[in-house]
């Protein structure tokens, strides 16, 4: 019998192997399969469909560390907080070194935008709101563990952000090559990000039910990078 999300319910727990292997099946659901997307990697956008793109994600990157403070705060396990607090900085920053969100601002600036016009969120889309909102509030509300499991779209990152990084590089030489370090660091830090999250799941998801809510949360994830980018298609037409 097939679950909301596609997910066929066993009988019986799933091994290791076949479980990953249907957490693996949601790239299927990836957002880079959106037609946006595709078009994005194709060369076929214009740089004012570029700025809308980066203004709307970054309202995205700038609540990944509150989803990840909200697994903080509902983690029960000393040794996953001390190894999850690591995403916060990564976005964050440290004292010396740049993170994630700063790498992005400066993404900004070198399609067009200006700090100021991204950080006081004018350009974000209705729908970008509610699906970056709604995500925060999955993690403060579910179980820890569903938690983790949703940011396993890691899994699909690091192949996606090199298709990206060619095609900005060949298709869109007016971006400063230097503003692509946030998808550089991403090529490093997805693997070792999903690889822990993978290693937390399968260890944590220890019924078939658990297994079922794992995928399904994954699955939520991939719908709402899925429904950012229907949002961001509708706002920024050819």
């Amino acid at each position: 019998m097939a679950g909301r999300y596609g997910y066929r319910t066993a009988a019986t727990l799933l091994g290791t192997d076949a479980f990953v292997a249907a957490l693996r099946a949601r790239s299927r659901r990836y957002h880079d399969r959106h037609p946006f997307h595709v078009r994005m990697n194709n060369g076929q956008l214009s740089r004012r469909q570029i700025r809308g793109w980066v203004a709307n994600r970054f309202y995205y990157q700038e609540n990944l560390p509150r989803k990840d403070a909200a697994v903080l705060a509902n983690c029960p396990d000393r040794e996953v907080r001390r190894r999850w607090i690591g995403r916060i900085l990564d976005h964050d920053g440290t004292t010396g070194a740049e993170g994630g969100i700063e790498a992005w601002l400066r993404l900004g600036e070198a399609v067009g935008l200006t700090r100021a016009e991204v950080l006081d969120e004018r350009h974000v889309v209705p729908g970008v709101r509610f699906a970056v909102d709604a995500y925060v509030m999955f993690a403060r509300t579910r179980p820890w563990v569903e938690a983790v499991a949703s940011s396993l779209t890691e899994l699909f990152a690091p192949e996606a952000m090199s298709e990206r990084i060619a095609a900005f590089e060949r298709f869109y030489p007016w971006v400063d090559a230097e503003a692509l370090s946030y998808f550089r660091s991403r090529l490093d830090q997805a693997p070792r990000d999903a690889e822990y999250a993978l290693e937390v799941v399968t260890g944590q998801c220890r019924s078939m039910e658990e297994q079922e809510r794992a995928v399904a949360a994954l699955s939520f994830k991939c719908d709402v990078l899925w429904s950012m980018l229907d949002a961001i298609d509708r706002a920024y037409p050819e």
